[in-house]
């Protein structure tokens, strides 16, 4: 991890720590895409294990220190897409209720989440409800004690194996966020049907469906968009960390392989285009994870909303680490293209990046939308 202005001493010992973590459990990264379910659910206990899963959930439940969130996804990342989201999941999926749920609800969860032994997950995406998340049309409605939920979800990480959903559904009738709220599924509640999905990197995706199921409301009724926001708006800046950490690992294949590779009597690193090229990964890199770690230094630091600051740290790094990793490959040659090698393993893990928690069009308008406010 490079020393940064926004990073204190003991950031840079908890990379220290998650890189000998990754250096002796991660580095047979090609296990995760054999049975990626089964691998998940082994390496969220092995992160419990090493006491790094209290990072994501906080306990005891209080403020996020999200510079040690992005400190552990970039350094995971480096080493494994699937041990990043194992870790991330943990927190997205269990953020609302820190913030806003029972101390019933909490004692319940929480503990279970950070010790690694119930899976979580946020479940908001719809067919026709992404990055509008106002569309939601999942329903629920009150039945006693309980709400009942119908609908479906979808592009839902960890489908099939969390123990825990949070769900975003529609608690009162209308077409806008209004009427949105937050809900707690227990896996086990009957009515809940997941259907696997494939991507092209493996991962435990799936589509959720809700048939009648019961749910407990979270938080205030009515509240579940602002809630849903506040979740996206923390955990950003962690896309972009786990970004930073693909382009960083991608990065240094391109170098060991530029010294290695000789082509017309030379080692491609002779070669000024392959230098330039370098030079430019490297600045990229550099540069984005600078956002992400200025993003997370302010909220760490009191800031209300970093709704600005954590789209610029996302859009920056995600697209960065496309760039990074595509002219990985290319520095490569044919052997980047093969499977098995670890830059063709990254040209398709670092892809959904640009996509999920808000796409980088989304996070261009957010940007704007803020800019513009602040004109007025």
């Amino acid at each position: 991890m490079t020393k940064s202005a926004f990073l204190e001493e003991r950031h840079l010992k908890l990379a220290e720590r998650v890189r000998a973590f990754g250096d002796k459990r991660l580095r047979a990264a090609l296990r995760d895409e054999a049975d990626p379910a089964g691998r998940t659910r082994e390496l969220v206990l092995q992160l419990a294990e090493e006491n790094l899963l209290v990072v994501a959930v906080a306990p005891p439940w209080g403020a996020m220190d999200l510079r040690s969130v992005v400190v552990v996804r970039e350094t995971l990342a480096y080493f494994s897409s699937l041990a990043d989201t194992a870790f991330a999941m943990q927190g997205l999926g269990s953020y609302a209720l820190g913030l806003v749920g029972t101390d019933v609800q909490k004692k319940r969860w929480l503990p279970a989440v950070a010790r690694g032994e119930v899976l979580a997950a946020f479940a908001v995406t719809e067919p026709e409800a992404g990055s509008d998340l106002a569309a939601v049309r999942t329903r629920a409605r009150p039945d006693g004690l309980v709400w009942r939920l119908r609908g479906v979800k979808t592009l839902i990480s960890n489908a099939g194996i969390a123990g825990l959903y949070t769900v975003l559904a529609r608690s009162a009738d209308g077409d806008d966020h209004h009427g949105l709220s937050l809900f707690l599924v227990d896996a086990e509640a009957p009515g809940l049907v997941v259907k696997p999905l494939e991507a092209i990197a493996p991962h435990p995706l799936g589509e959720v469906r809700f048939e009648a199921t019961p749910a407990v409301l979270l938080g205030a009724e009515g509240k579940g968009f602002g809630l849903a926001l506040a979740t996206l708006d923390a955990f950003r800046p962690s896309v972009g960390a786990a970004a930073c950490g693909f382009a960083a690992r991608a990065f240094d294949e391109a170098l060991r392989w530029a010294q290695a590779r000789r082509q017309f009597g030379h080692r491609l690193a002779e070669f000024q285009a392959v230098q330039m090229a370098l030079a430019e990964m490297y600045v990229d890199l550099e540069a984005a994870r600078l956002l992400v770690h200025r993003a997370a230094w302010l909220r760490d630091n009191g800031a209300e909303r970093i709704t600005r600051e954590g789209a610029m740290a996302k859009l920056a790094a995600t697209e960065m680490a496309q760039r990074v990793v595509d002219r990985s490959v290319q520095i490569h040659g044919g052997q980047g293209v093969m499977r098995g090698a670890t830059v063709e393993r990254l040209y398709r893990e670092v892809r959904s990046l640009r996509i999920y928690e808000g796409t980088s069009e989304i996070q261009k308008l957010v940007i704007a939308r803020d800019i513009l406010k602040d004109t007025r």
